[in-house]
């Protein structure tokens, strides 16, 4: 585990280093366009490289998904002076939080900078006027988030007497609260530094009505908002001129589905450290084909016949499970990946509880 976190913090160090290249030398010195990109090469190869010196499951998928998806496609956006590193950022760690960390400052609709945390003030109340109350703070749905990732740990000690499909429904939720958690513990270092106020990372994916709903507005939004200006945005404008704008959006969702998937099956390799099976591209390919034929479907019967949500919304999440077991986990089942990840809690505890005086003498469970 020691050597782990070494290797974990060498990681971060060689990104620290590389993300200053970009801010002091690329943005200010290097021209947009190709030379750009070809003077970020170094960067996407320690990138790419680094990770694989991670073996444990909690530090590697996070920094691949981070570093080699997330890092790099927002610097091929900056080469081009695009998406959220243009205009460079005047603060090295601003650039950096939003360079390899799963974040999205939400602008104000008028305004072409993010606000300055240091000058923003609160609106303020007017003595005697009601305040609508808001959504559950955040910290909370957190902490319960969290709780209930904890309940699923521990409801593994049992899985010898539990049936496959239960199993099964832990590991889709262990998979949901588990992102959930990674995502805001990466946008923290934001919020901390900042204070910005940042784009919500999902919405809710248990609540989806359709694919569509599912992909574009609720699972995985920081993913969402890379793939649009890297793979749809471009895609689109280029079959708009063969297609036409009527036709041009079918193509530019089947290549972001298509993109997305063999992202994942790179994540899978760093996970599994064995040759890809495509399994998983297969599931983002399907995918993309029906979103496709449901925008069609929605079109063609606008106004007439809609499924209400009580129905569209199980059935949604019906699809999502059945299309997931056959070609989303299979993959990491067969290597072994769900035992690792779940052998490395009672590692971690075992860790912590020898670096922390107050905990040696814990109790261990015989």
């Amino acid at each position: 585990m020691e050597d782990e976190l070494k290797n974990f913090i060498k990681v971060w160090i060689t990104t620290i280093l590389c993300l200053s290249y970009c801010h002091y030398i690329v943005s200010r010195l290097i021209p947009k366009g190709l030379l750009r990109l070809i003077s970020l090469l170094p960067v996407f190869y320690f990138f790419i490289t680094t990770p694989l010196t991670l073996h444990s499951f909690h530090l590697c998928g996070p920094t691949t998904f981070f570093l080699v998806w997330l890092g790099i496609f927002k610097l091929l956006l900056f080469s081009f002076n695009l998406g959220p590193l243009s205009p460079p950022p005047p603060s090295l760690f601003h650039f950096i939080s939003i360079a390899c960390l799963p974040i999205k400052i939400k602008q104000d609709p008028l305004r072409k900078t993010p606000p300055n945390p240091k000058t923003t003030q609160k609106p303020r109340n007017p003595i005697g006027q009601s305040v609508t109350k808001g959504p559950p703070n955040k910290s909370i749905v957190v902490a319960v988030k969290a709780l209930l990732l904890g309940m699923i740990i521990h409801t593994y000690e049992y899985r010898p007497h539990l049936h496959p499909y239960v199993i099964f429904a832990l590991y889709c939720c262990h998979m949901y609260l588990a992102l959930e958690l990674v995502l805001v513990l990466g946008a923290t270092p934001a919020r901390a530094l900042f204070g910005f106020e940042l784009e919500p990372q999902s919405n809710e994916p248990y609540l989806s009505t359709s694919l569509q709903d599912f992909w574009g507005r609720r699972w995985n939004l920081m993913v969402t908002n890379i793939l649009r200006p890297t793979v749809y945005d471009p895609t689109r404008r280029v079959c708009a001129r063969a297609v036409g704008k009527r036709w041009a959006r079918l193509p530019a969702v089947m290549a972001t589905f298509v993109v997305s998937g063999l992202m994942h099956e790179v994540i899978y390799y760093y996970l599994t450290r064995v040759q890809p099976t495509w399994e998983v591209t297969w599931f983002f390919v399907l995918h993309g084909a029906c979103v496709v034929v449901e925008v069609e479907v929605k079109k063609a019967v606008t106004g007439r016949w809609r499924l209400h949500p009580v129905v569209s919304g199980p059935l949604t999440l019906v699809f999502l499970a059945v299309t997931g077991n056959w070609l989303f986990f299979p993959q990491l089942l067969r290597n072994g990946v769900d035992a690792k990840a779940i052998g490395e809690y009672a590692i971690m505890v075992d860790f912590v509880k020898a670096n922390l005086p107050h905990l040696r003498y814990w109790p261990n469970k015989s």
